[in-house]
C-alpha cells in the first residue's frame, strides 16, 4: 500500500542538484529531507517511502530502506537500478526520460556546431593570446553545415529533437532506432542498429543519443570506426558505455577520424592519464549537455504526477521503469 499523503517522506538524495528547494517552493506540506552524500543516504534511506536520486544510488538501499515504496529517477538512464529486486519488493521506479530532451539536444548540436567551426581551437588560440591568420589549406578552416550529413544512433525524444535541429541547418539526417517501424520523424531516413556498418561511411557527424542498454554498449567501437570517412566527427550525448574509448582513441591518435566532442566518458571523469584530456581533436564537456536552470522544476513535475497517480492506485506511471 503506497502511504497516504500525511504520512509520506520523501529523501532528496544528489549532490548538486537544488530539488529539495524547489520542491518546497511548492508549498505541498509533504514531510521531506536531502541528503547531499552518500554516507548521509546510506544512514538516513529508512526514513525515506520516495526517494529522487541518480548517481548517488546504490542497490544495496533496497534492502536497507523498508519503507521505500517508489524511486523517482532524476535522470533519464536507470542502468544503476536492479529492476529485478526491486519488481521483488514491490518498489516502482520511474526515469525522468524527456525532462532534459530539448537541453540535450541543443547541447548536442552545439558540440557539432563547435567542431565545424573549430571553436575549441580559437579558444585556445585566445588563450595564448594568438590571432590566426587566414588559411589557405582547404582542411584546415572552418566549415559548413549545410549539406552534410548527420547519423544518430537513438531517435527517440533527444535524437527526435536533434534532428529537427540539425535539418534547420539543411543537413541531411539518418537515424538509427532500435525499431525503425515507430517512423522517422525529421530523420531522413531511418534504419536499424544492425545497418551501422552500411550506413556510417554516409556520414559526416554521428551523434550518440540513444540509452545505455545490452544493444547500444560499445555501439561504437573499432568495427564501426573502421568504417567512418576519416573527416567524419563523433559526439557523444548519450552515456559513456555506449563508446569503446579504447577504440576511439587509437582511432582520433591514427587520424581514422577527424575529432570527437564528448560529454559523457567512462568513468566520469576521464582518468587523469587518460589521452582524452590531451588530445588536440577531442572537446570534453563534464556531463552538462542536460543540465539547465528548469532541469530542478522538470524533474519536480514528473515527480508530482507520479505521486498523484500513486495515490489514485493506478498502475501506471509516467516514464515507468518498474
Amino acid at each position: 500500500m503506497f502511504p497516504k499523503r500525511e504520512d509520506l517522506t520523501i529523501c532528496f538524495a544528489h549532490a548538486a542538484y537544488q530539488m529539495k528547494a524547489t520542491f518546497d517552493a511548492l508549498n505541498t506540506g509533504i514531510r521531506n529531507f536531502e541528503v547531499r552524500e552518500r554516507a548521509d543516504l546510506d544512514r538516513r534511506i529508512g526514513e525515506a517511502d520516495v526517494v529522487l536520486a541518480s548517481g548517488m544510488w546504490h542497490n544495496g538501499l533496497i534492502l536497507n530502506g523498508p519503507r521505500l515504496r517508489f524511486i523517482q529517477s532524476i535522470s533519464s538512464g536507470t542502468d544503476q537500478y536492479d529492476k529485478a529486486i526491486l519488481a521483488a519488493r514491490g518498489i516502482r521506479l520511474a526515469s525522468a526520460a524527456g525532462v532534459n530532451a530539448r537541453a540535450v539536444a541543443e547541447h548536442a548540436i552545439g558540440l557539432i556546431l563547435a567542431l565545424a567551426r573549430r571553436l575549441p581551437e580559437a579558444r585556445d588560440n585566445q588563450a595564448r593570446s594568438h590571432w590566426r591568420g587566414m588559411i589557405g589549406d582547404l582542411s584546415g578552416r572552418e566549415d559548413e553545415l549545410g549539406g552534410k550529413t548527420l547519423a544518430i544512433i537513438g531517435l527517440g525524444r533527444i535524437g527526435g529533437r536533434l534532428a529537427r535541429l540539425a535539418k534547420a541547418f539543411d543537413m541531411t539526417v539518418i537515424g538509427f532506432r532500435r525499431d525503425p517501424s515507430l517512423g522517422t520523424g525529421d530523420a531522413d531516413a531511418v534504419h536499424a542498429l544492425t545497418a551501422l556498418k552500411d550506413q556510417l561511411p554516409k556520414a559526416d557527424f554521428v551523434a550518440l543519443t540513444c540509452p545505455l542498454t545490452p544493444e547500444t554498449a560499445h555501439v561504437i567501437n573499432a568495427d564501426t570506426l573502421g568504417v567512418m570517412r576519416k573527416s567524419v566527427y563523433l559526439i557523444n550525448a548519450a552515456r559513456g558505455g555506449c563508446v569503446d574509448e579504447a577504440a576511439l582513441i587509437v582511432a582520433l591518435n591514427d587520424g581514422r577520424i577527424a575529432g570527437a566532442a564528448l560529454d559523457c566518458t567512462d568513468p566520469e571523469p576521464p582518468a587523469a592519464d587518460s589521452p582524452l584530456w590531451t588530445l588536440p581533436n577531442v572537446f570534453l564537456t563534464p556531463h552538462t549537455g542536460g543540465e539547465t536552470t528548469r532541469y530542478e522544476a522538470n524533474v519536480i513535475e514528473i515527480l508530482m504526477e507520479n505521486l498523484d497517480r500513486l495515490w489514485r492506485g493506478e498502475t501506471v506511471l509516467r516514464n515507468q521503469i518498474v
